[in-house]
């Protein structure tokens, strides 16, 4: 029996749905020899909140791009921008060390259709899109030199994201050399998400525009993998080396959205990183449904 199990069999039964919980996600994480992982599980409707290593600080791969996406969208509210603004399509960006000029590399890139789209101009809806659906970094890195990485940092600030930072685009290899990366940690990813869902983060409107594109994702084989059939999710992967994050807002049927974020960095192969998000999602669900039941 593993350490997690032990104490709740120490405690003679007397636990709640939180520690349970707790304890089947320790149990699968300690099957992961090597990882770090941070979970964060938090459903407003029952009051349910199981959190591992919350405040514990990762690289945010392209879990960035959800503050991308808010700051966007509370732009269009604003009438800063509008859907239909179009932005001309190029891949050289500079760098936010000395301002020296970086391109980015299309293997590397979830997309390859912004690329093929050099030297004409999309709309901020179709980059937005791009971003989210398909992670394309060079929509990203287009949108960020339009907002601005500074106001992306502020907005989320202002959301309850107290440490979460946005310093820029994407492969910039010499800001990663000097340390100079995007980071975020389960809790604040998750302080977003249900912004999003409360309506706090942008309009009605905005917010319907967001959530359209988040449950457009068409990497699904981490968090909703590990739910039943057919299940609302919206939702953010993020992937780098050794590094697999999911961020989630899922529907159980006829109710409102819970958060679920795993991030994990240890794990070189990525079968193993997604099939940890997937098992995580199958508890954290069966324990939401039955803490919304006892209500």
């Amino acid at each position: 029996m593993t350490l997690p199990l032990l104490l709740l069999a120490a405690l003679g039964g007397r636990i709640g749905p939180a520690d349970s919980l707790r304890a089947a996600i320790l149990n699968r994480i300690a099957s992961e020899s090597g990882a770090t992982v941070a979970v964060a599980v938090r459903d407003p409707s029952s009051r349910l909140v199981v959190l591992v290593e919350p405040d514990l600080r990762f690289h945010a791969a392209s879990t960035m791009k959800v503050p991308v996406l808010i700051e966007l969208v509370r732009r269009v509210d604003a009438k800063e921008l509008r859907w239909t603004d179009s932005i001309a399509i190029k891949n050289e960006f500079a760098s936010i060390v000395d301002g020296s000029p970086f391109t980015l590399d299309a293997t590397d890139d979830g997309d390859s259709t912004v690329y093929a789209a050099i030297g004409a101009r999309w709309s901020i809806r179709q980059l937005a899109t791009r971003m989210i659906v398909r992670s394309s970094n060079l929509a990203t890195n287009l949108l960020i030199e339009r907002l601005g990485a500074p106001r992306v940092t502020a907005t989320i600030r202002r959301l309850g994201a107290d440490s979460m930072v946005v310093l820029r685009g994407v492969e910039d290899g010499k800001a990663y050399e000097k340390g100079l990366n995007n980071t975020t940690t389960a809790r604040d990813l998750s302080t977003l998400l249900l912004a999003i869902a409360a309506g706090r983060a942008a309009s009605r409107a905005g917010t319907r525009e967001m959530l359209r594109i988040l449950e457009s994702q068409e990497f699904n084989d981490g968090i909703p993998a590990g739910l039943p059939p057919g299940t609302r999710v919206a939702h953010k992967t993020g992937e780098i080396t050794a590094t697999w994050h999911d961020a989630a807002l899922i529907y159980p049927p006829g109710g409102k959205p819970y958060a679920l974020v795993v991030l994990t960095r240890g794990i070189p192969e990525r079968a193993r990183g997604v099939a940890l998000q997937a098992d995580i999602a199958r508890l954290a669900h069966a324990a939401v449904l039955a803490s919304r039941a006892q209500r």
